[in-house]
């Protein structure tokens, strides 16, 4: 028996344009993806640097008065402060990598021969295995790495210059967002929330949105601030070691800047960055002074213990209120989406999902409320 279902034209037209626009939104957003992540960046880096512009703009007003006449300069200043410190890294760190890799290189011979009796005692190594031609078979590998390795780089040439355009436009969008949001943010959440309070929207509801605004970007800025205090403290104890080492050891101490600024920079990294860090350092030194490198190993990765079970939560504290199993589940599932930004900045998006939760009960009492009245 069938049966007749009427319905009129706007419920017809509403059934099949809810899920065509749920559709085009998800499109949009998959094309915007890119622009929402620089945003999304932008606005974490002007979160972190908050901090920062408080106490410039704290020093300003103890000099000249008037602190809201100079918050603008504040901005401009720490702003350049903290580009100016990592232009200053990268300047440092750069060519001492470049130049220690060159000086393994142009050394390479003469430490191939002492260490391992050149290419006689790789032969008699190889014999003792059961290959009678060691040297033969590591020159075919190496000749047929080479050849596909230059194949590789003469098909992607072309991409990889088209690559690193892309990335410098995106870093340098990056930096302006930035810049234009510690500018204008303040001023554009002011207005947000008179807007709301023109709506007739309760005085608790914005109270709690506030609350809840304020409690995110503290949680961006705190673990931020620790977390490079931490990085720096790793630096300056790098710093300390290899300065030491190059003393005893006889190698060039001014190693001990740059290798300090190496594991402060991958320290930013959580959880991995210390290790990264510590490997590429004495992975350098070793290109100086083999014995130098194991010996920093050592005492690095004695100085990490300590570091991550006194120093670090004694500094960081419980500023997140994150268990060990969240942290860790965060940070891998940052680290699939985005990669290694994804894995830096999961703890803080952790933080702010937390206090989400933790204020949801104020924001939904708050709207009830206001339904009430």
């Amino acid at each position: 028996m069938s049966k007749k279902v009427e319905t009129d034209i706007c419920t017809f037209i509403k059934f099949w344009l809810v899920p065509l626009g749920i559709v085009l939104a998800i499109f949009l957003i998959e094309k915007a993806i890119v622009g929402l992540i620089i945003i999304g960046v932008s606005i974490f880096l002007a979160l972190a640097l908050k901090p920062l512009v408080r106490k410039v703009n704290n020093l300003f007003t103890k000099l000249f008065g008037k602190e809201k006449k100079h918050q603008t300069i504040s901005v401009v200043f720490a702003y350049l402060i903290v580009v100016i410190v990592i232009g200053s890294i990268l300047a440092i760190v750069g060519p001492v990598v470049v130049n220690e890799t060159a000086k393994f290189a142009n050394n390479f011979p003469e430490t191939f021969e002492t260490t391992f009796g050149g290419w006689e005692g790789v032969n008699n190594f190889g014999k003792a295995i059961g290959i009678e031609d060691l040297r033969g078979e590591i020159d075919k590998s190496i000749d047929g790495i080479s050849k596909s390795l230059l194949g590789v780089l003469g098909n992607n040439l072309m991409s990889s210059v088209s690559s690193i355009a892309d990335v410098v436009m995106k870093v340098v969008l990056t930096l302006v967002l930035t810049l234009l949001i510690l500018l204008e943010g303040p001023t554009m959440l002011d207005t947000m929330w008179k807007n709301l309070g023109s709506k007739k929207e309760s005085r608790k509801t914005i109270e709690a949105l506030q609350r809840l605004v304020r409690r995110m970007a503290n949680v961006v800025s705190t673990y931020v601030s620790r977390q490079m205090l931490v990085a720096i403290l790793d630096g300056c104890a790098t710093m300390i070691i290899v300065f030491i080492l190059s003393l005893i050891l006889q190698f060039s101490p001014s190693l001990a800047v740059p290798m300090g600024m190496i594991t402060m920079i991958f320290y930013m990294i959580p959880m991995f960055g210390q290790f990264i860090g510590g490997t590429l350092v004495t992975l350098l030194l070793f290109f100086s002074n083999p014995f130098a490198a194991l010996i920093f190993a050592v005492i690095y990765i004695i100085y990490a213990q300590i570091e991550n079970n006194l120093i670090a939560p004694k500094i960081q504290g419980d500023a997140l209120n994150l268990q060990p199993l969240i942290i860790l589940c965060a940070i891998v599932i940052g680290m699939y989406m985005f990669g290694l930004l994804g894995a830096i900045i999961a703890i803080p998006i952790a933080g702010c999902i937390r206090v989400l939760v933790e204020e949801y009960p104020r924001l939904r009492a708050a709207r009830e409320d206001r339904i009430k009245e």
